[in-house]
């Protein structure tokens, strides 16, 4: 049996974010920790690491939301104070899209 089925063959429901996405969003997190820290020691090696992760994870996580469907797979107003809480543009926009949409199931 393929881990996704539903032996049951009940409707799954909502599924969550992909793991791309969530992996995504943690080295964006990272990136920006690392450009911090980069800035306030001076180190140029740290900050262009952090942006380098940054910038990776930002086409990880465009490539996961075109083939998301925020009407099913979004969070809503939580995803879209995270997004405001670390500064992603993308979270706080998905966020908001989908708590604007009925979830259909």
């Amino acid at each position: 049996m393929s881990s996704g089925s539903n032996p049951r063959g009940a409707s799954p429901g909502p599924q969550p974010p992909s793991p791309s996405l969530l992996s995504s969003h943690a080295e964006y997190i990272k990136g920006a920790a690392e450009s911090t820290i980069g800035s306030l020691t001076g180190s140029q090696a740290w900050r262009s690491s952090g942006e380098q992760d940054k910038a990776n994870a930002r086409a990880a996580m465009q490539a996961a939301v075109e083939q998301r469907d925020m009407a099913k797979t979004g969070y809503g107003r939580a995803e879209e104070i995270a997004g405001k809480l670390t500064g992603c543009e993308g979270m706080k926009h998905e966020g908001a899209v989908s708590k604007s949409k009925p979830r259909s199931e």
